[in-house]
């Protein structure tokens, strides 16, 4: 009989991934399915990156490299944090993943035991709460509305601390909302977390370089912060490198020592090859990072413009990252040729099957009355999908 683990069953598949594979076997037969339910950025790597990962190749950088990282990669790391963040690590407090998800999971699994709760701010990107589950923790969430921008605010945080609490994952730029927290606001949470020192701070930056207005600044640089957050980080959203699968984090030795140890018997050092690529990209130009975020800055505004104009959409404005989160539950309760809209869910089919046009459900983030629309698109694909989605929501009665 087959038979799969209990921790196996107690995980959920990831509805973006979900969804783009839905996606995928529409195109497959021939519809032409504009795919606006994965973060991943449109444009190619920059050529002086992938000139990197060819030279890499060519000098027989192809053996195995240290689980931890190469040292030259982990010193231009701390280089970067602090030039960029204006933070001081070593490179003892530094270790580089396969991907920023990875440097999460290593993190969790290193610290998180049975019972243990992680404060989770909701909307909240989809693989925290599945991997709180894998690590056998209990996940806590803190719904933040559209009206408060999907951001927490310091009552918020103090009310859902427990003596149980071990961890609180933060991700400024969101992921899903393209919600940013001033330097005041995460002034204000960290003060509540001053009171607690056994918690923990994760700190999701992957997004920090596609930044609209304002300036990126990490908890870890607020006074007293430092020794307990973890910064995570990457290259796969600033430098269009998602296939290359290069994470980094920067924290406590204690904590990267542990993380180290898991990888080891896990996954072992990152590929060497995209390493080097990494490099390049940290340390080389970032005129195309620089040119990518205009990019995206013009779509964002283009989308929010074509949205706002769709009877029905509750939509803010987001401030980094390259998603969309409108509010969609007016449409709740209406229904076309038989067809009801109970939730976002089934909103989100709609959309795929009427309009050939795939989002995500704000179900799979914590925000049941919300879609998530990335706008990692063109600017020609988007001004079609926003069309093709806006005559779709005009049969709904």
């Amino acid at each position: 009989m087959t038979k799969l683990s209990s921790r196996l069953t107690l995980l959920t598949e990831s509805e973006t991934i979900v969804m783009s594979r839905k996606s995928r076997e529409l195109q497959v037969q021939g519809i032409d399915i504009i795919n606006l339910s994965l973060g991943e950025p449109d444009f190619n790597t920059p050529d002086h990156i992938k000139a990197a990962a060819r030279q890499a190749i060519d000098q027989n950088i192809t053996h195995y490299p240290p689980v931890a990282g190469f040292p030259v990669l982990r010193k231009a790391i701390v280089a970067k944090l602090k030039e960029d963040n204006d933070l001081d690590y070593t490179c003892d407090e530094v270790m580089v993943s396969n991907g920023g998800k990875h440097c999460i999971a290593n993190v969790l699994l290193s610290i998180i035991g049975e019972g243990d709760e992680v404060i989770l701010p909701a909307p909240y990107w989809v693989s925290y709460r599945e991997m709180v589950k894998l690590a056998e923790g209990k996940n806590v969430f803190v719904s933040a509305g559209i009206d408060q921008e999907f951001k927490i605010t310091p009552a918020q945080l103090e009310s859902a601390i427990t003596p149980h609490t071990r961890v609180f994952i933060l991700n400024s730029p969101s992921n899903p909302t393209g919600s940013v927290y001033s330097v005041a606001e995460i002034e204000a949470l960290a003060e509540v977390l001053q009171r607690h020192p056994r918690i923990i701070i994760i700190s999701d930056e992957i997004y920090e370089k596609i930044l609209f207005e304002g300036e990126h600044v990490s908890i870890a640089h607020i006074k007293d912060m430092k020794s307990r957050v973890v910064i995570v980080n990457g290259v796969s959203k600033a430098y269009a490198m998602t296939g290359w699968r290069i994470g980094y984090m920067a924290g406590p030795r204690w904590i990267i020592k542990a993380c180290i140890k898991l990888q080891g018997q896990i996954t072992s050092g990152p590929c060497a090859i995209a390493q080097m690529a990494a490099l390049a990209a940290i340390t080389g130009t970032q005129g195309p990072t620089e040119e990518m975020r205009d990019a995206f800055l013009r779509r964002r505004d283009l989308v929010v413009r074509m949205v706002q104009a769709i009877p029905g959409m509750k939509v803010n404005l987001p401030k980094g990252a390259f998603y969309l989160f409108p509010d969609v539950s007016a449409f709740f309760g209406k229904q076309y040729q038989g067809r009801v809209i109970n939730d976002a869910n089934d909103l989100s089919i709609f959309l795929l099957d009427v309009a050939n046009v795939a989002i995500v459900a704000g179900n799979a983030f914590g925000a049941p009355d919300c879609l998530r629309f990335s706008f990692a698109e063109s600017e020609e694909r988007l001004k079609e999908a926003m069309l093709r989605i806006s005559r779709a929501l005009a049969l709904l009665e």
